[in-house]
Parts: C-alpha cells; sequence; structure tokens
C-alpha cells in the first residue's frame, strides 16, 4: 500500500477529514476486538474464584527444611590377643561413661568382659555417645544392647543350632586324612577317630594297610540353613587288616559317665596314646639292630620315630608331671614325663617346648608338650618316642594298655545308647560313601 501524505498540497479540507476517520477507525479495531473478547471469556461473578488471604497462606506454609542430623556410624570391631573393651572403646571414640554405666549391670558385666581372640563387636554411636553394641556370645547366643530413654535395654537372642546325624564310609589307599577328606569329612572329626576313639587300638601310621576302611555317625550342625561344623562322633568303626574296631559315644543321663566305649562297654580310652603325633610316617621303628644314621654304628633303637614336618604339634601320651624339660646330648631338645608306676614317656629331637612346660608341671593326656624339630643327632624333622618302664625301653606299639570299663549301675542305660547308635551306623557301613541317616533338625 503506498504511504499518504496528509500534507499533499492539492487535498480539500473535506477530503482530510475523511481520511482522519478512516485511519482512527483502521487503528481502534484491534483494540475493540481484544476488548470484545475480554468480555465475552468474563467469568460471571457466581464463578470467581474467592479472595487469597495471603497473610494466611504464610503462616500456614510449611517450614524451611532443615538439614537431617549426620547418622551414626556403625564399626564392627574383631578381638585381637589382650584387647580389652576400654581399648576398643577408645580406638572407637565412644564415651566411656556408656562403658561405666553397662558395667555397673551384673547380667552385662561378665558378658562384656570376657573376650576372646576373634570375637565381633558391632558397636553404633552418633558422636560419641553408645547406641547400640551386639557381641556374639556363643554359636547359639548374643548379647544385645540399644539405647533407649530410660537408658539402655539389654537383650541376650537366642539362635539356636539344628542337629543332623550324617553317616560316611572310606575305603584307605594312602593315609587315614586323605581317606576321610575325600570322602567329605572335615580335619576335625577325622583327628577325633585317630586320637579320642582309636588313637589306642591302632597305629596309623605302622598299622594301616592299603584297603582298610572306616565308617563313622556324626552330628552336623546348621544355623538358619548354613552349615556351622561338625559336632559329636556318636559311632564309629575301623576295618584295619581284617579286624575290626567299633566304639560309640555314651553319657549317662545324671552326666557322670561320659566317653568312648566299645559295644561291649570298654572304655576306648586308655592310659596312654599309642602315637603322641599327628605324624606323616613312621621312620624307624622299634629295633633291637638298628644301624645308627648319624653314627653309622648298629646300635639299638629304643624307641619310635616319627617323620613329620618342623613345628608338627606333640602330645602328652598320658598324664603325668614333667620330669626333664632340657637339652639332653644326642636326643637334643628333649621332654620327658613321669607317669608314676614307675612309667616314663620321652619326647626326643624337638624344636621347642609347649607353652608352660617346665619341671613339675602336670600335664593331660592329648596336651601339647612341644613340637617336632632335628634337634641333637638327627638328619631329619622328627619326634622320636620312648616308653620306659622302670628305666627300661619298652616297645609302645605291642606294650599292652589297661581299660576301664562302664560302671554296673549304667550298663542297661549304656546298652540301650549303644543299640540305637550302632544301628544306624550300621547303614553306613553297609551302604554308601555318604549317608544321610536321621536328622533332628
Amino acid at each position: 500500500m503506498k504511504p499518504i501524505d496528509s500534507r499533499s498540497a492539492g487535498a480539500s479540507p473535506l477530503a482530510l477529514d475523511a481520511l482522519r476517520r478512516r485511519w482512527l477507525a483502521a487503528g481502534a479495531l484491534p483494540v475493540l476486538a481484544i476488548a470484545a473478547a475480554a468480555l465475552v471469556n468474563r467469568p460471571s461473578a457466581d464463578t470467581q474464584p474467592p479472595a487469597l488471604d495471603l497473610t494466611a497462606l504464610v503462616a500456614t506454609a510449611p517450614a524451611t527444611a532443615v538439614a537431617p542430623a549426620d547418622d551414626p556410624d556403625s564399626v564392627e570391631v574383631t578381638v585381637q590377643r589382650n584387647d580389652t573393651l576400654d581399648q576398643i572403646f577408645r580406638s572407637v571414640g565412644i564415651d566411656m561413661a556408656a562403658l561405666a554405666e553397662l558395667r555397673a549391670r551384673p547380667e552385662v558385666r561378665k558378658a562384656l568382659d570376657v573376650l576372646r581372640p576373634g570375637d565381633i563387636i558391632t558397636l553404633t554411636h552418633l558422636d560419641g555417645a553408645l547406641l547400640s553394641l551386639n557381641r556374639q556370645i556363643s554359636n547359639t547366643l548374643t548379647l544385645s544392647i540399644s539405647r533407649n530413654d530410660a537408658g539402655y535395654a539389654v537383650n541376650y537372642i537366642e539362635n539356636p543350632l539344628e542337629t543332623e546325624m550324617v553317616g560316611r564310609r572310606a575305603v584307605i589307599d594312602s593315609s587315614l586324612f586323605v581317606a576321610g577328606q575325600r570322602a567329605g569329612i572335615a580335619a576335625p572329626t577325622i583327628m577325633t577317630l585317630a586320637t579320642e576313639i582309636f588313637g589306642w587300638d591302632v597305629d596309623f601310621a605302622l598299622d594301616i594297610r592299603e584297603g582298610d576302611e572306616f565308617s563313622v555317625l556324626y552330628e552336623q550342625k546348621y544355623q538358619d540353613g548354613h552349615y556351622v561344623g561338625d559336632g559329636k562322633v556318636l559311632a564309629a568303626e575301623f576295618v584295619n587288616q581284617g579286624r575290626t574296631h567299633r566304639a560309640v559315644w555314651f553319657e549317662s543321663k545324671d552326666g557322670e559317665v561320659k566317653g568312648y566305649f566299645s559295644p561291649e562297654g570298654k572304655g576306648m580310652r586308655k592310659a596312654f596314646l599309642r602315637a603322641p603325633l599327628d605324624f606323616t610316617r613312621i621312620s624307624s621303628p622299634f629295633n633291637n639292630r638298628r644301624k645308627h644314621p648319624v653314627l653309622g654304628v648298629v646300635r639299638a633303637h629304643k624307641g619310635t620315630d616319627y617323620a613329620a614336618p618342623t613345628g608338627t604339634r606333640i602330645w602328652a601320651a598320658g598324664d603325668g608331671r614333667v620330669a626333664f624339660a632340657g637339652r639332653k646330648g644326642g636326643y637334643g631338645n628333649v621332654v620327658i614325663i613321669d607317669h608314676g608306676k614307675g612309667i616314663q614317656t620321652v619326647y626326643g629331637h624337638i624344636s621347642r617346648f609347649g607353652k608352660g612346660i617346665r619341671p613339675g608341671r602336670h600335664v593331660g593326656q592329648g596336651e601339647v608338650i612341644a613340637y617336632v624339630g632335628m634337634t641333637g643327632l638327627a638328619t631329619g624333622p622328627h619326634l622320636h618316642y620312648e616308653y620306659r618302664v622302670n628305666g627300661q625301653q619298652r616297645n609302645p606299639a605291642t606294650i599292652p594298655m589297661p581299660r576301664t570299663e562302664i560302671p554296673a549301675a549304667y550298663v542297661a542305660e549304656f546298652r540301650s545308647q549303644a543299640a540305637a547308635s550302632l544301628a544306624r551306623l550300621d547303614l553306613t557301613s553297609g551302604g554308601s560313601a555318604s549317608t544321610r541317616v536321621a536328622s533332628s533338625r
């Protein structure tokens, strides 16, 4: 559109007036349209929103969020040798007043103060203020302490073990331990067979033959469905060179009699162990005409040499008192135990003595008294073991060992228990290598 110049010299007043009216009309149309639309869309008085009270809104509005307090710290502490709770609380940074308050309660103090290496204690605190403490007292009991408005709440939580009876059978082609582990039997259970049950009747280095076999009925422990470990051996059988040895665990109801016994009621435990260590092999048996490996001369070997790695634990073969612990000529470091009635046992070539082993100290059968070495006249690490009667060496592999027997008052109770255990053992002895005999879960 071509612009109109109002200053044109040839325009009349009437024409200019008409032109102004057209301009005004053209400019007013958009404004009128907007106003009309507003009038059409204006809500009626009935539908208008209520007036807002801004003062009320401010009063009821949520307060500005405050940053939450720091989260509590949870620390899991594994107890080390010689640790005390005082040391543990200080290392974690917990107020010692909380420990003093807990120790003031008799039902808590003993459970807190008796610590064992390996125990796990879980502590939760906030800026040093103790909130909770959890400590497993045993496999089945946990101490739980938590803070509340009244102080500290103390609870003992029971988590019982479930027991399952398991039977396993193994055939030996090299050693008791290899055969047992191949059958899925844990090392502590194998050790029970060798030291607590058949160790008085079978020399597991000298007497074992390929094809020997054994069966064992024992407990397995579970907690919340998870395997915890093996329990007690209930019955066992060992066939050695065609000769069968059997044993059952018996514990009277009154607790006065307990131990492993033969089916006839004779105690498996005797005065002395046949072999006082977990050895690898017999390197030199009792021999009156042995050529000495160091001196090269024929000299009677009045003992038994058990080859084993340096540091292997040596047990006292029987109850007695330490008569000597020190260095003695070709024996090297040696321990001599006096068992009374003229009987002594000798342990030579050891590398070091057991804790607290000194002359006059009483030791019990199976207690660790020393460790295998090769001190003195020795060509390799081994234990030289002697059994002396009135000063004369005797062959410990053949000397008869006296037995104890079930007291007459307990015979009927024993027979009842033994019959049930041996019946379950028979299921394993004549069956597969592994049998779930019974379950108390």
